[in-house]
């Protein structure tokens, strides 16, 4: 790998020295004794590395001690894919072991016994239950210390979502060139994931086209259905920059002038997503975010069908916390990252959507997405 694609795979090294501290400070505030990641998205954060998660043990060891020093369990045969990881420069340790060597008394041999160890919630339980031999005790879920680490974002991290938002923003400003009638979804989501790409993505996570009925339905993804003039087009996209940062953004078109009727109801949408986002800042709830945007649906006659959470936490994983929903009060900080997209759906007729990605700053927050947020009137022909 070239310097400069190892750059762009992932931060700087003393960016993940510190969130290891970080993870062992905080492991040992809960009273816990270690922590225990496999791969996926809580690896990638801690040592930069994407490696994939098989049938044989790859786990980080984080000992609860901030000055002990982390190590990698790894299966000799996949070494290779800690190569565009931070693991070697940060000096960790690592134990390979071959099929026939019982990888979880490896690591059982890193940790104190008897012992209070965490591990990732997403550990398959094909390794959580030989750990627990291995460790003498059942191991309890590191939910807390990881959400913790990850909710609220450095400065690397917002600077990879701007890039994310500015790279979205970028396909958004070219939806004419392909949403056009006569075009069926499936046609238009091609075009649009290759354009996810071309703007500077690492890849399309996700590419939702709902025309007419369909954007009545949140979770539509696309279909067949040929887009007709008249139709109003949720569109909602998204997908990683390096280092696996996230997009998510939505807007919502009208092929041709739309009726009294819809220009009037996107409107409020409209003025329900400025609320919400106004309402961000420091201190606050989640859930208060939430009731800003439900409290203009409401005051118009749209709350029942307003039928989702405001927003949800976005980073190297598209849906993570902070959730922007009812009930949560979690009370928001600066860093903290998430979308902010409430929606309005007429079942069997259409729907809208608007959403933007936002950072809570000292005072508010920034919008890494500056698309119009209003209805966009693409051409009839």
């Amino acid at each position: 790998m070239s310097a400069q694609s190892e750059s762009a795979a992932r931060f700087p090294t003393a960016v993940y020295a510190g969130r290891l501290r970080r993870a062992a400070e905080l492991t040992a505030a809960s009273g816990l004794d270690a922590l225990l990641i496999t791969p996926g998205p809580d690896l990638k954060y801690l040592v930069g590395s994407g490696a994939a998660s098989f049938e044989r043990l790859t786990c980080l060891v984080i000992p609860a001690d901030p000055s002990a020093t982390p190590a990698v369990v790894v299966p000799t045969l996949e070494l290779a894919g800690l190569a565009e990881s931070a693991v070697a420069d940060l000096g960790l340790p690592v134990h390979d072991w071959v099929d026939g060597v019982d990888p979880y008394g490896v690591v059982g041999s890193l940790l104190p016994k008897p012992g209070r160890t965490a591990v990732a919630e997403a550990m398959p339980a094909l390794h959580v239950i030989p750990l627990t031999t291995a460790l003498g005790a059942p191991p309890v879920l590191a939910t807390g210390v990881l959400r913790e680490l990850r909710m609220v974002k450095d400065e690397a991290e917002v600077e990879a979502l701007r890039r994310a938002g500015a790279a979205i923003d970028r396909v958004h400003a070219r939806m004419a060139e392909w949403l056009k009638p006569g075009r069926t979804e499936a046609q238009v989501a091609d075009d649009i994931a290759a354009a996810i790409v071309e703007e500077g993505h690492t890849g399309a996570e996700f590419v939702i086209v709902g025309s007419g009925p369909h954007g009545a339905d949140p979770h539509h993804e696309v279909s067949d259905r040929v887009i007709e003039v008249g139709d109003v087009v949720v569109i909602d996209i998204g997908g990683p920059v390096a280092p696996g940062y996230n997009s998510d953004s939505t807007r919502t078109y009208s092929i041709g002038e739309p009726s009294d009727e819809v220009a009037a109801k996107v409107a409020v949408l409209e003025r329900a997503q400025k609320a919400a986002v106004g309402a961000v800042r420091p201190g606050v709830t989640a859930e208060s975010v939430d009731a800003a945007a439900r409290d203009v649906l409401a005051a118009e006659g749209l709350a029942e069908v307003f039928v989702h959470r405001t927003g949800h936490g976005i980073g190297l994983s598209v849906h993570e916390e902070p959730y922007i929903v009812s009930g949560n009060r979690i009370e928001l900080a600066e860093g903290m990252a998430f979308s902010i997209e409430p929606g309005i759906y007429f079942r069997g007729v259409w729907g809208a959507r608007i959403e933007d990605i936002v950072v809570v700053t000292a005072d508010g927050c920034e919008a890494m997405n500056t698309r119009p947020h209003g209805l966009t009137v693409l051409p009839a022909s």
